[in-house]
């Protein structure tokens, strides 16, 4: 698909495949950054203390259902960002590269990076209330609670409940941060992959397929984590307070 409704489905379709694997894992992530930082000193249970442990513990007192809760909030944020991220680059490259170089098809780093981030933000942008309430979700736990507990039945009522008692400015808390995190990643996560993916084809002489694109994106990946990492140090998750645990 070289169109952009083509590119934004089927990076949404990809990223939906991925999140399905990681979403667990994403779940104590966020519930393992509350128990330890948004707790008064004094009153800090630990009772995820690790990714295999933390996922034992959840599926242990909350099913599967409690590991996965969220997860149709965040098919919906993968869609609208990755979607945006990858059905939004190319356009902006060959319309900037065009305006600048004359020439769609010249690679440019600094080109390729501003489109990036570019089209990084407008995804964040987009997704920022997908992402509120999907962190809101998983962070609840009637067993385990940790940090500011929101009941919402789904991700339609999280979002009317949001709405309803903070506006719109609640509903898009953190998208700043989320811009700023995300326009960082994006802007070497495309540039790195098809600047990996053309050299491992030049001298080393992969050709198309699964293995190309895999050595291609373990690259990006690893250069997208390095990036994302210090902004990443100041995206708390949204709408959680520094208190002991109550429900909202």
């Amino acid at each position: 698909m070289s169109t952009t409704a083509g590119a934004f489905i089927a990076g949404g379709i990809a990223a939906c495949g991925a999140v399905t694997a990681t979403h667990p894992f994403e779940t104590v992530k966020i519930r393992m950054q509350l128990q330890g930082e948004l707790q008064d000193k004094g009153h800090q249970p630990h009772h995820y203390r690790g990714p295999v442990h933390g996922v034992s513990v959840i599926v242990r007192n909350e099913g599967l259902r409690g590991i996965y809760r969220g997860i149709g909030c965040a098919y919906i944020y993968q869609v609208l960002l990755n979607g945006c991220r990858l059905g939004f680059y190319e356009p902006m490259r060959n319309a900037l590269s065009t305006l600048v170089f004359k020439d769609g098809k010249t690679q440019s780093l600094g080109v390729n990076m501003f489109c990036g981030a570019a089209s990084g933000v407008m995804g964040a942008a987009a997704g920022s209330p997908f992402f509120l309430v999907k962190t809101r979700l998983q962070s609840y736990s009637p067993f385990l609670p940790v940090g500011t507990q929101h009941r919402y039945r789904n991700a339609w009522d999280g979002l009317t409940k949001i709405y309803g008692s903070e506006g719109v400015r609640g509903l898009y808390r953190g998208v700043g941060a989320a811009m700023i995190r995300t326009g960082f990643g994006s802007s070497v996560q495309l540039p790195t992959y098809f600047f990996a993916k053309r050299r491992l084809m030049r001298h080393l002489g992969m050709e198309e397929g699964p293995a190309l694109h895999l050595a291609s994106s373990t690259a990006s990946g690893f250069v997208v984590c390095v990036v994302m990492h210090p902004p990443g140090k100041f995206c708390r998750t949204s709408g959680s307070e520094h208190q002991r645990p109550n429900v909202e």
